[in-house]
């Protein structure tokens, strides 16, 4: 299992400002069985209404420096973070051990493509 955790602005499509990864390759790597999940500076809140806005069910809204409790919590073979900043974004998923993947990357990968 997979489990991808995504940042939204500047890597989703509905960010601000939108980024490459579409909400349809994020419905269809549910389809695939990944676990999927938001990771964003906004509000826990606002993450969870996004992802409900377009439909997709997320298994966790978290902000950057609690990656390592989703880690925790999930039991997975890979575990992805997509984001759009170095210095936080992929400081954070280096430290919890995510594999870091640019929204540019993550949009042309196998997982959410």
């Amino acid at each position: 299992m997979i489990l991808i955790s995504l940042d939204i602005d500047g890597t989703l499509d509905v960010g601000d400002p939108p980024g490459p990864v579409t909400m349809e390759g994020v419905r269809r790597s549910l389809g695939r069985g990944c676990v999927i999940g938001s990771c964003s500076d906004r509000p826990l809140s606002t993450q969870r209404k996004i992802f409900e806005a377009a439909g997709v069910p997320i298994s966790f809204a978290v902000s950057k420096h609690m990656l390592a409790d989703v880690k925790a919590k999930f039991a997975a073979d890979r575990y992805l973070h997509v984001g759009d900043r170095e210095d936080l974004d992929k400081r954070y998923a280096l430290m919890a051990d995510f594999e870091f993947l640019w929204p540019d990357e993550a949009a042309a990968s196998e997982w959410l493509s």
